[in-house]
């Protein structure tokens, strides 16, 4: 089939004006799918726009404002999609690393709040047009950080008590999101809605260059540049879980390089996906 005789699906990616995102956008307009993206800069989020339009011949994007350190605005997008019937596609792509400690709109860790909380409100809020799709997607970009959550989540940490360790806070929040997409398996078993997360590789991006890193944290991020693959390559497994034929019968799995990959074994203890949405639900609850 040509992208001419496609009949497009409608994806929502949030974070798609920069990196991964921008490059897993691409590549899902070029197939014929429209995409809606969440974007907390609108600037930029405008010359992504634009960029995309021109790079793909396509029409069928657009941005509308989210900023996932704010469940209020996460609010605020989720019901600007109402406009929307049916939504095919869910990629929770967005996310950053800090090497300080920072606070959501909400008063919880930021880097957990952003990576994690803003979307699983967002995927919660969504999820009646995801099942109206039929056979739905969630795709949830991850990481191999996830490694550096041994013992599992730091709830005190997350909440502000304790000390701050950037690998420990990004760690955590990728560990979540796998957690989230095992979750999600659960939630939508046998409705045909499939959650899976994955691993992009180490991607040249913007990630952790716009001020969220400093000193050494910084000077590695630059150094990286010259020895990290391309976002296009990053975006292949993302790209791949949106249009495989066989990923869309598949749920619950953790990708990498578009295969079945296997998460840090010490970190799946019994209770953690239960305990992840227990308390995601408590925080949403109570804040948002």
């Amino acid at each position: 089939m040509s992208p001419s005789d496609h009949v497009p699906r409608t994806v929502v990616l949030t974070g798609g004006n920069a990196g991964i995102g921008l490059a897993t956008a691409e590549s899902l307009l070029t197939a014929g799918d429209r995409v809606v993206l969440g974007c907390r800069n609108q600037e930029s989020a405008a010359r992504a726009v634009a960029d995309l339009r021109e790079r793909t011949g396509s029409d069928l994007v657009e941005s509308r404002p989210l900023d996932l350190a704010d469940l209020a605005s996460v609010r605020t997008f989720a019901a600007s999609l109402s406009d929307l019937d049916r939504i095919d596609v869910l990629v929770n792509n967005a996310g950053l690393v800090l090497d300080r400690r920072t606070e959501t709109q909400q008063g919880v860790e930021a880097t957990f709040g952003i990576n994690h909380l803003g979307h699983y409100l967002l995927t919660d809020l969504l999820s009646e047009q995801l099942l109206a799709a039929g056979r739905a997607r969630i795709i949830v970009v991850a990481s191999v950080a996830h490694m550096a959550a041994t013992g599992g989540i730091r709830w005190d940490l997350v909440e502000g008590r304790g000390r701050y360790s950037t690998a420990r806070a990004y760690g955590q929040s990728k560990l979540a999101n796998i957690l989230h997409a095992e979750a999600l398996t659960v939630r939508f078993a046998g409705t045909g809605v499939v959650a899976n997360s994955l691993h992009p590789g180490s991607v040249r991006t913007g990630f952790g260059k716009d001020g969220d890193t400093r000193g050494l944290n910084a000077a590695i991020m630059k150094v990286s540049e010259y020895i990290l693959t391309s976002p296009a390559t990053g975006a292949r497994t993302s790209v791949f879980l949106a249009t495989d034929p066989g990923a869309g019968h598949v749920s619950g799995r953790y990708w990498y390089r578009c295969r079945r990959s296997r998460v840090a074994p010490w970190t799946r203890r019994t209770g953690d996906v239960e305990e992840l949405v227990r308390r995601s639900d408590e925080f949403v609850a109570r804040l948002g």
